[in-house]
């Protein structure tokens, strides 16, 4: 017997609440029903915003708990599996475990049943794309790749499925290492800066909640630090297994790095190996050099070099991430809806070598806005800003010293049609139009990929 069905045949005869449906739940709901669990869906939407859902789960005998009183089914449980849009600390949440409810989440358990070698990615910026990354070296070598987490798929659902030959490769957010107790046999921190401070109690929970990826490794484990951050640096003296450092500013002992003449390279304690030139990668920016250095050092010794050059030309990004979307009358337009702090606004300006239009703006994270000043009035000839945070980043272009409204003229419009109609009309042939919000998405969007494909669709029907 499995571990994993060891673990269902256990908890057989409890009462099972699942808080939120979605991407990180549908699938994990559907498979407990057809275990024969006793299952109850809560969700704040209503019957009328969720109607074909709620009809496949009661055709499948779950309860439902919609409505603005959805959280009151969850005292009646044994177990809770929270979604991770919903805060560990809630005071819901902090009520059901003092009951002695089990509460829980699909990651936490994926993690204590999941039979393969794990590799996981946190960061504030650049998890998805060196998730990715690495998923697609390690394919590339012949593994079979169980990709998921954060980047938009449950694991959970597939353990049935995974043998112990097979890898899983999840990005986890600060959400969902919250409460987790169990680290990944490699784990990656891309980076950390202030982000989500508008859920979290502040700076300190953050990283508390990132440093769970590697708090909980054994001797037998690798940790993945970027040098060149300070919060990341200052996690290497938790790391309990082999420590990994990636830098593109200098040699590090042992991981990967970009020497003076633009190759990659690994040093595997001071024995260098040079692995391809950073021209060679065809995804924009220094960002994605660093996003590589990372993954390089998460795959050594699993993945041969000449695998890890092929993806590198051969990989085109993901969605929603600097995408090209469309050129139409000598403008380039590209989605990076996934950018949403300052820091990654940053990057994916400096990837280009021009003046760009952007578009940004959105729901507010508590973030300081003034991060973006200099980069914006120095690399931005036209920003548009629409959403909530579109008075806070106005604010902050305009109070840097050196801002001149004739070099970055600023509209502030009500809409997403408005903003790629204003971008549409401001643009000249050979201009480049971005979509870099620097802000979440909720004030008008379920989650960034809508945004990202709302701006996409607006995009192709230009004439």
């Amino acid at each position: 017997m499995t571990k994993a069905e060891s673990f269902f045949k256990d908890i057989k005869s409890k009462k099972i609440a699942f808080i939120g449906t979605g991407v990180s739940h549908n699938d994990l709901i559907l498979m407990f029903l057809k275990k024969g669990f006793d299952v109850t869906v809560c969700d704040k939407k209503t019957r009328g915003q969720t109607e074909e859902l709620a009809s496949l789960f009661e055709k499948n005998n779950a309860n439902l708990s919609l409505g603005e009183k959805y959280l009151e089914a969850v005292y009646k449980a044994d177990i809770v599996f929270r979604t991770p849009g919903m805060y560990y600390y809630t005071p819901e949440l902090i009520k059901a475990r003092e009951m002695g409810i089990t509460v829980t989440s699909e990651t936490e358990v994926f993690f204590d049943l999941c039979p393969c070698k794990t590799y996981a990615v946190t960061g504030t910026d650049g998890k998805t794309t060196t998730t990715t990354i690495i998923s697609e070296m390690l394919s590339k070598a012949g593994k079979t790749v169980h990709k998921g987490g954060n980047i938009g798929k449950a694991l959970l659902p597939c353990i049935d499925s995974i043998d112990s030959s097979d890898t899983a490769v999840a990005e986890l957010s600060s959400f969902q290492l919250i409460s987790m107790r169990k680290s990944p046999d490699t784990a990656v921190i891309t980076n950390i800066y202030p982000d989500h401070l508008n859920v979290h109690s502040g700076m300190k929970e953050y990283v508390e909640a990132k440093k769970n990826i590697i708090i909980h490794q054994n001797a037998f484990s690798k940790a993945v630090i970027n040098y060149d951050n300070d919060e990341t640096i200052a996690l290497s003296s938790d790391v309990r297994g082999e420590l990994v450092g990636f830098s593109r500013r200098g040699e590090v002992k042992n991981g990967a790095f970009l020497d003076n003449d633009g190759y990659l390279c690994y040093s595997d304690y001071g024995k260098v190996k040079k692995l391809f030139h950073k021209d060679k990668i065809k995804i924009p920016g220094m960002h994605n050099v660093e996003n590589y250095l990372a993954a390089i050092s998460a795959v050594w010794g699993d993945v041969p070099a000449e695998d890890m050059a092929y993806v590198a030309g051969s990989f085109g990004g993901v969605e929603h991430r600097i995408e090209f979307v469309r050129e139409v009358n000598g403008v380039r337009y590209y989605n990076d809806s996934i950018a949403t702090s300052p820091v990654s606004v940053i990057a994916g300006l400096n990837s280009f070598e021009q003046k760009l239009i952007v578009i940004a703006g959105g729901s507010d994270k508590n973030l300081d806005y003034n991060l973006l000043a200099e980069s914006v009035n120095k690399r931005v000839k036209a920003l548009i800003l629409t959403g909530d945070t579109s008075g806070k980043i106005e604010a902050a272009v305009k109070g840097y010293s050196s801002y001149n409204p004739d070099e970055c003229r600023i509209v502030k419009v009500g809409s997403m049609e408005d903003a790629v109609l204003t971008a549409k009309n401001t643009a000249v042939e050979n201009d480049i139009v971005i979509l870099s919000p620097a802000s979440a998405s909720f004030d008008s969007y379920v989650n960034f990929e809508q945004r990202g494909n709302h701006f996409k669709e607006l995009v192709k029907e230009i004439k």
